[in-house]
């Protein structure tokens, strides 16, 4: 099992690169199994893992058999790959995974170009659904949405957008059109799009390719939503959508941003079922809405005093956790720590985070494109704010802890991979401890 994934990882050296001619090569010599799949495809620079995780649950629970293909992971490897509401398994990810590097090696033995990481794992997760019957295929766009290894699928049920902001500017462009642009490359001829985008210019850009595409546009951006009750662990909302009254719907996920994607997730339900491609229990649907959680986004991992991880890894992220922060633990005495990439808007995320707190530590993930815990430093001097210093998760964790007790929330931020590591951390503490 190792092997293979370590055998993945080999193809990083070949980087982030995009385009599809890799991919469909790819896909070819692997008979092509893509194309009888039903798909939802969903790109946004914010967003998209929740309302896939919407759709997953909801669905699931409607009696369909579900495949998920999402990234990047919290916990491992597997749950990237999801069918039938759980992980890939070893022995499948070892099989699918093996046939998919083989192809990969005839490529490069042909002379072509090899797939990248990201090429080889879309593809083990079409190829495993495809073969595993799959009734719908939830797809994730890694990057941008043009050029995306996912983009491969050329007829989907539906694609979605579940947001536009600034991420990966590098690659995607420096405005938020150029990003919107990259985005709306998903939409599909004559394919229903769903838009959750409230920047005028963005959206401009997403309606003008869905008219060239000649494909029906669903802006779900202006309808509204109430608010029956929240807690930091759960609220209760009410909204109408395309005429379909979805009244005291539960879930588990906190925070203004989940109400939009739990918008923009039944708004891709709904017209799928209006459309007849679905068929939708309410009581069911509610249920498995409920169970959707996504680890790592706003996660609660203790109470008093409570601890909270949180992917929040770019400036639309981090000011969704500040205004969830502000919402649930006002007046509290909070401890940020915090990690980040070095190829991120940092001062624009450290922006939001000041405003949660002065009391910081700054630490780093592990990651080769981290930015140093001394460098963090320094750009929270210059917001104001002088934090303490640790220079791995492991030893962030037990600073916090030292200072637990002077505080009513420990909320761990930033990078994903800093996640990664802070939740398995306190995993295995706990265990130990038992």
């Amino acid at each position: 099992m190792t092997d293979v994934i370590d055998r993945i990882h080999e193809f990083n050296r070949f980087g982030s690169v995009l385009g599809l001619e890799r991919m469909g090569t790819l896909m070819e010599k692997l008979g092509d199994p893509h194309e009888d799949l039903r798909v939802i495809h969903v790109a946004g620079t914010n967003g998209k893992g929740s309302v896939c995780k919407f759709l997953e649950e909801g669905l699931s629970s409607c009696g369909y058999e579900v495949g998920l293909f999402s990234s990047p992971f919290v916990e491992c490897f597997n749950e990237r790959i999801r069918l039938g509401g759980r992980n890939i398994s070893d022995g499948d990810l070892e099989s699918y995974g093996r046939r998919v590097l083989d192809a990969a090696a005839e490529m490069v033995a042909d002379g072509l170009e090899s797939p990248t990481e990201f090429e080889v794992v879309t593809a083990i997760a079409l190829l495993y659904f495809a073969e595993m019957k799959a009734d719908i295929a939830i797809l994730e766009v890694g990057l941008g949405g043009r050029g995306d290894s996912t983009n491969i699928i050329e007829k989907p049920l539906i694609c979605a957008i579940t947001s536009i902001s600034y991420d990966h500017m590098n690659v995607l462009g420096d405005t938020l059109e150029k990003i919107a642009a990259e985005k709306a490359g998903i939409i599909k001829p004559g394919v229903p799009v769903v838009s959750n985008v409230d920047d005028h210019g963005a959206a401009s850009v997403i309606a003008r390719k869905a008219y060239e595409k000649g494909s029906r546009l669903y802006d779900v951006s202006r309808i509204s939503s109430g608010v029956e009750s929240e807690t930091p662990f759960s609220q209760t909302v009410t909204m109408e959508i395309y005429g379909t009254d979805y009244s005291d719907v539960e879930i588990s996920m906190a925070g203004e941003h989940q109400r939009e994607n739990l918008k923009t997730a039944l708004a891709i339900i709904e017209v799928l079922r209006k459309a007849g491609k679905i068929k939708v229990e309410r009581g069911a649907l509610y249920a498995g809405l409920k169970r959707a959680a996504q680890p790592g986004r706003f996660e609660i991992m203790s109470e008093d005093p409570f601890v909270v991880i949180d992917g929040a890894h770019n400036a639309a992220g981090a000011k969704a956790l500040l205004e969830t922060v502000r919402r649930h633990f006002a007046g509290m005495r909070i401890l940020l720590v915090t990690g980040m990439l070095a190829d991120k808007d940092v001062d624009d995320i450290l922006g939001s985070f000041v405003e949660i707190t002065d009391d910081i530590i700054a630490t780093e993930p592990n990651n080769p494109r981290k930015l140093e815990a001394e460098e963090l430093a320094e750009r929270l001097a210059g917001a104001g704010v002088r934090p303490r210093i640790a220079k791995s998760p492991e030893e962030s964790l037990r600073l916090a802890e030292s200072l637990m007790g002077d505080h009513d929330v420990i909320l761990f931020a930033g990078s994903l991979y800093l996640i990664s590591d802070i939740r398995r951390l306190i995993i295995d503490g706990r265990e130990e401890s038992k």
